[in-house]
Parts: structure tokens; sequence; C-alpha cells
């Protein structure tokens, strides 16, 4: 399916304008829609992160905006969350401009992406997280898509202390105040605490040679999702590295997760 593309900016905080590229797919819409939140731990990256990604749902008749945030030294945690939420909320305010329904809104993140956008899912309405104010909608999702997920910051952080992963290390320095706040802004501690949570439909995905997680990282989040009421999905993927579609987004197992990626946005948004 032909798609059209358009860069635009969503947000301005402080002065600081904030890009975003919208993937259109061909036609008259509605489509489905999923706000898309790249990774880079946190520290680096941009909306050209996920290409082959966005254009593969755009081409399957999903609406992607993919979008930029604040990173240090700029900005760190919240205010980065506050930005996802904010674009989130962007998407759904404009649904009419973007070919959607406030209704069919999802998000999908990649890593330290997928780590912001399951906060959002969680915690939609959080006082930190919508500082920024935007009148017409809230920041709930449709369904949430998370690859690779940094589910809980804290065991990752204290597993590439022990690896001697000094980038990574240095990464969350940068973006965390402390070790309390990785365990406050961290999804899989907060079902852990029984906090109470929106849990809209969700699909997790996750490499089994991810050497930039702990190995059960995905498992142990799906698991509490579904113990804290949740519906999710996960799909493991023997022997794929940390972000194996982007990567090498024609190889068989990035071409079934990409369509698994799609099927799911499409039966969550019927």
């Amino acid at each position: 399916m032909p798609i059209k593309i358009e860069d635009l900016e969503y947000h301005r905080p402080a002065g600081v304008p904030l890009l975003a590229r919208f993937y259109r797919p061909e036609g008259r819409g509605p489509f489905p829609a999923a706000l898309e939140v790249h990774g880079g731990a946190w520290t680096s990256g941009d909306r050209f992160n996920n290409i082959s990604i966005a254009e593969h749902l755009a081409g399957n008749g999903i609406a992607v905006l993919s979008i930029e945030f604040r990173m240090p030294p700029a900005a760190r945690y919240p205010d980065t969350v506050a930005d996802v939420n904010f674009g989130i909320r962007f998407l759904k305010a404009n649904a009419e401009r973007f070919a959607t329904r406030k209704e069919q809104v999802g998000g999908l993140g990649t890593s330290s992406g997928g780590h912001l956008l399951l906060l959002n899912a969680l915690r939609p309405r959080d006082a930190r997280y919508t500082a920024d104010p935007l009148t017409g909608s809230d920041a709930s999702l449709a369904f949430a898509v998370a690859c690779w997920p940094v589910a809980d910051p804290l065991a990752r952080y204290r597993a590439v202390i022990e690896r001697g992963n000094d980038r990574l290390v240095e990464a969350h320095h940068q973006f965390w105040p402390s070790e309390e706040a990785m365990a406050e802004g961290n999804p899989q501690l907060i079902l852990a605490r029984g906090e109470p949570v929106e849990t809209p439909p969700a699909l997790i995905m996750q490499g089994t040679a991810d050497d930039n997680l702990t190995p059960e990282m995905a498992a142990d989040f799906a698991a509490a999702y579904t113990k804290a009421g949740g519906s999710i999905t996960f799909h493991k993927f023997e022997g794929q590295p940390h972000a194996f579609v982007p990567r090498d987004p024609a190889s068989p197992d990035a071409r079934r997760a990409l369509a698994l990626i799609t099927d799911f946005i499409h039966h969550q948004a019927r």
C-alpha cells in the first residue's frame, strides 16, 4: 500500500521544538494509529530509528506518528516521559488530521522507548507526565506494543554494572536522578507494588540473545501484567539480539515480528 510521509512539530516545551514524522496509509481512513517511541538508552536516537517498522505498519493500513523527545542533558526522568505523554494526547487531539479516531490510538515503543511507552500506558494521567496542558484528550491508549523494552530499569542498571557495560551505565546516570527514581519509574515494580494502573491490551516481543536486558525481563513483565488484570501477548524470538527488527528488517524473524504487530493492532482497532 502506498504511504505519505510528513515531518512536523508536535510540541515546544520550554521553547524547544520537538519534531515528529507522520506515516499515512493511502486511502480515506480512519486508520488505527500508533504513537511510536524510539530507543537509544534514553540518551540518543531520533524519529528515524524505526523507519522500517513505521513504513511496514503504514503500508499495511496503520498510521504512525514517530516522535522525538527531550533527552539528557536537556531533560531526564520524568520530563522525557511527559513529552511522550504529550505526543499521545497530541495524536488523539488531532485524530481527524491524522486520519484516525481517538479510540483507535495506541502506542509502540522499542527498548528505552518501550519503557517510556509502558509508563504512559500504566500511568496515562500521572500529574508529572501530564504537566504540559493540551485540551481535548487524555493519554490513555487503545493498545501498547513493547519491543525488547527496558521494563525494569533498576534490574537492567544492576545487570550492566555487573557486565561492565560502561556505555549503558553512563546512560542510566544521565537519565535517572537516582536508583530510587529507577525503582519509582519502573513498570515492573509499579505492578509488583500493586499501584492503581491502566492495562490496555498489550503485545511484548523479545529476542533470547539480547544482552542489553536481563534474560527474563520481558517474560516477568508479561506475568506481572497478567496478574494485574491486563491482557498481554508475549512472543519470544530464539537467538535474536536486541533491536533485531530494525537491525535486519528483511530477516524471517523480523518479518514475522512485523506481521504479528500489524495483526495485533488491527485486531485491537476493530
